[in-house]
């Protein structure tokens, strides 16, 4: 008999916390062959994630996950084996009495945020006793073994370097897409929150004597766009102009697996949060995290973290350049010197990212971690 789950997910960053537990639970079907329920309480930001659903539904399938709408009053349902608190979402009272009255009692785990800080290892998959008696357990995602790894699909590498080999499927993707690569143009996507220096580096790119090819996915950044092109609401899904070296495209939103092949296809990947975060390293290519903030400017010691993992093994100069680049971004400083000073480094900041990937890829994913924790609690 299959195991069953229930990952509970609370939207907080429009699409980032969904699309985590999305890919997780997708991913627990096909490749763990467990049952798993996926709660979200904002089925709006979960249709954009997936076209096919039905924000109305109490209940739906999708790819073999059971999709339910998280009530405000909870009513009651069974209890399965394991029970995923995302991000710290606080369960429904009702259905934290229900686990106390299961026997055997679920194991309960918190799947917190991505992080590269040195204390989430000391504290991945340790026990949180609770006053009911009940034991939650801190499951961390991160970057090395001592943590509970990245989310990736099984073969997700193979796939990724095959399809950047293959010329011929990058161009019938992006033609899907509405985009014709421009000959010799750099291609860049952006996926970010909002950032009062964009244009700083939308006046680098346009005066560049390298031409580029601007992607950006609908998001929160198009009104810093706006801005910078004097324009307004014409801006959306469908827009392109050339703005003398600089070639500016708006994507619709587009779903996950999609999204992964347009972060495959292009040179330099602008991204976000977290799950973005994370498919931005698997494709292997040159990257800028912007990271969500935080009060207190909390976010960049966390900022700072990754830096120092990834820019490991990088040539100095080259380290420092994108390390500027990534600062000033996350900083709303002026990036055209930033900029200029990364592009210098391409070869081997293209080639680190890679190697970055693989040595990332060696490690047990995130959905494995959980299964071989949870096969050990038995």
């Amino acid at each position: 008999m299959k195991a069953s789950w229930d990952i509970f997910c609370s939207v907080v960053d429009n699409y980032g916390d969904a699309g985590v537990t999305w890919r997780l639970a997708r991913q627990l079907v096909a490749e763990q062959g467990l049952q798993v329920r996926l709660w979200i309480d904002d089925l709006s930001a979960f249709v954009r994630l997936c076209p096919d659903a039905n924000p109305q539904a109490l209940q739906q399938c999708h790819e073999g996950v059971r999709v339910c709408q998280w009530p405000t009053e909870w009513v009651g349902s069974d209890i399965p084996d394991a029970v995923i608190e995302a991000f710290a979402c606080r369960l429904p009272t009702r259905y934290i009495e229900s686990m106390l009255q299961r026997s055997p009692r679920p194991l309960w785990l918190n799947l917190d945020y991505l992080s590269a800080e040195d204390w989430v290892s000391g504290c991945h998959g340790l026990p949180s006793p609770q006053m009911n008696g009940l034991k939650k357990f801190f499951f961390f995602p991160g970057f090395s073994d001592t943590t509970g790894g990245l989310l990736r699909e099984r073969n997700l590498i193979e796939q990724r370097q095959a399809f950047q080999r293959d010329t011929a499927a990058r161009r019938v993707f992006l033609q899907g897409l509405g985009v014709e690569p421009l000959p010799e143009a750099r291609l860049i996507s952006v996926f970010a929150y909002e950032n009062p220096a964009l244009g700083s580096w939308l006046d680098a790119l346009a005066s560049s004597t390298r031409p580029t090819h601007l992607l950006v996915p609908e998001g929160r950044i198009l009104g810093d766009l706006r801005r910078w092109l004097g324009l307004g609401d014409e801006v959306h899904a469908g827009f392109m102009q050339v703005r003398r070296g600089l070639t500016i495209q708006v994507l619709p939103f587009i779903r996950q697996e999609h999204y992964d092949r347009l972060l495959w296809s292009c040179d330099f990947n602008i991204v976000r949060g977290e799950d973005s975060f994370v498919r931005a390293q698997w494709a292997g290519r040159p990257m800028l995290w912007h990271i969500y903030q935080q009060e207190d400017d909390a976010h960049l010691p966390k900022l700072d973290a990754f830096l120092t993992l990834y820019l490991d093994g990088l040539e100095a100069a080259a380290a420092q350049a994108l390390n500027q680049f990534w600062q000033r971004w996350n900083a709303g400083s002026d990036l055209h010197e930033s900029w200029e000073a990364l592009t210098e480094h391409w070869p081997q900041i293209d080639r680190h990212a890679e190697r970055w990937c693989l040595q990332q890829a060696a490690q047990t994913d995130l959905a494995t971690a959980l299964v071989q924790f949870y096969v050990n609690s038995l």
